[in-house]
């Protein structure tokens, strides 16, 4: 939203917050389930009966595609491939074990890069960048064509929500990072409705004790069949569904992304909603899918991304390790993302489900467990979306709680960070948690840990169990 719409949107009242949370509803469906959508979803349901062979024959055609593409069309790409003695002849006689001679596209080069070198010089129609999270700093922005947004919700709905035996039509309950209730004070329902979609969308920012039972009464007012979103939220909210003894109507899933889903989660969606948990992975990069089929198995989609789980010596992983996960998107020839190292990572598993597919498998998707921050009336929350979008001088941040009012972020900026910089962010997480104290402090580097990544929130309070 533009920041008069947000304003209006903020002090309109809920049925007219409802209506406007509606119409972009219905402008997003169309924008991912119409044009090629439908003849997408059939190529993807088709290529899962595709033998290893075949899909090996099938990504080598895509791969070499794709470099071709990239070379001859996005600057980037051309000097990176000429720098390492690649050209066309290299390109078309290319193997999937060659990939390693293709040097790694960095989260640095894609945020410095993403709107220009980076683009192809032939674009698709209806172009439109969208911003990732940014969890931990300066947010990607990623473009999506139409063709491309139709050809990722089709893989998606096809190896999300069919495998977990329900669609696009089904209704569903959300819990994401988009601010559908305004203020962190808000008073319920902590919900709108997507009549479109048939989509109840509920604030991952309100979620306690207190509150649980407006958000129940959003599942059964709107008639929920599944839910899906962020893995920690979700949890979170059928975990006061059962210390509150509130009884949550059975449902047909609960797909999960975005963290780590662990046995205890799945255990409590069992136990709350009497239904099986999905795993899923991808990211707003849409440069991979890892889903979860009927049989448990985690299957990667050959079809949507290369996914290499590398060890440190940037050499594949075996069977039951775990490895640094590198994408190569095959459905974005606007912004083609190619070996890009997006920050996660993975255990690699054996080839075989007694689902049939012949689709690569993962054992585990080795996510980032964040901190639970606790607010001062006791709701929950980990995802802090938004708090670090549109800084332009800011590389990354950490947030750190000591006490239910007591903050520190830890920003590392480019040496240009202005004070109107600071205000934002006070202003976005008093937003989120009320009247807080909150220091910013400038720092040359956040402490890695052993994977070489930083935890984007930790908190030093402990729940106390109900």
């Amino acid at each position: 939203m533009s920041g008069l719409t947000s304003n209006l949107y903020n002090i309109a009242p809920v049925f007219l917050q409802n209506m406007a949370v509606s119409a972009y509803g219905l402008s997003w469906r169309k924008r991912r389930f119409g044009g090629i959508f439908s003849e997408e979803l059939k190529k993807f349901r088709d290529r899962e009966q595709f033998s290893l062979h075949q899909w090996e024959d099938y990504t080598l055609v895509e791969l070499r595609k794709l470099l071709l593409h990239a070379f001859e069309t996005v600057p980037f790409y051309r000097e990176a491939f000429k720098h390492n003695g690649i050209g066309k002849t290299e390109i078309m006689k290319l193997h999937l074990s060659d990939l390693a001679r293709i040097p790694f596209l960095e989260k640095n080069d894609l945020r410095a890069f993403g709107k220009t070198t980076l683009l192809s010089s032939t674009l698709e129609k209806g172009g439109e960048f969208f911003a990732s999270s940014g969890s931990t700093g300066t947010p990607t922005q990623i473009l999506f064509s139409h063709a491309m947004h139709q050809r990722w919700s089709a893989g998606f709905e096809a190896r999300i929500r069919h495998w977990a035996g329900v669609n696009r039509f089904t209704p569903r309950g959300m819990i994401g990072g988009r601010r559908v209730v305004p203020e962190g004070g808000a008073k319920p329902p902590f919900y709108r409705y997507n009549f479109f979609e048939k989509q109840t969308y509920f604030s991952a920012y309100h979620i306690s004790a207190s509150n649980a039972s407006d958000y129940l009464k959003g599942i059964k007012r709107n008639q929920v069949e599944y839910m899906t979103g962020y893995a920690m939220s979700n949890y979170f909210l059928a975990r006061f569904f059962q210390e509150q003894k509130l009884d949550a109507p059975k449902l047909k899933a609960v797909i999960t992304s975005s963290e780590k889903l662990t046995p205890e989660m799945r255990s409590t969606f069992r136990k709350v909603y009497d239904c099986k948990t999905y795993d899923s992975w991808s990211g707003l990069e849409a440069c991979g899918l890892v889903s979860e089929c009927e049989h448990g198995s985690l299957h990667i989609s050959p079809d949507l991304g290369i996914l290499e789980l590398l060890d440190e010596k940037g050499l594949p992983v075996k069977p039951g390790e775990v490895g640094e996960v590198v994408c190569t998107g095959l459905i974005n020839y606007d912004q083609p993302l190619i070996r890009y190292r997006i920050g996660d990572r993975m255990r690699l598993g054996k080839n075989s489900c007694s689902c049939g597919r012949s689709m690569p498998t993962v054992e585990e998707i080795a996510g980032r467990v964040e901190d639970t921050v606790i607010g001062q009336d006791g709701r929950e929350m980990v995802r802090f979306h938004g708090i670090f979008i549109d800084l332009p001088n800011l590389i990354e941040g950490q947030i750190i709680q000591y006490t239910l009012s007591s903050f520190e972020i830890k920003i590392v900026t480019n040496g240009h960070w202005a004070q109107v910089e600071s205000e934002t962010i006070r202003k976005r997480m008093r937003s989120q948690l009320g009247n807080i104290e909150l220091q910013i402090n400038e720092v040359s580097e956040i402490p890695r840990n052993q994977n070489g990544k930083f935890q984007a929130v930790i908190s030093h309070l402990k729940r106390v169990e109900k």
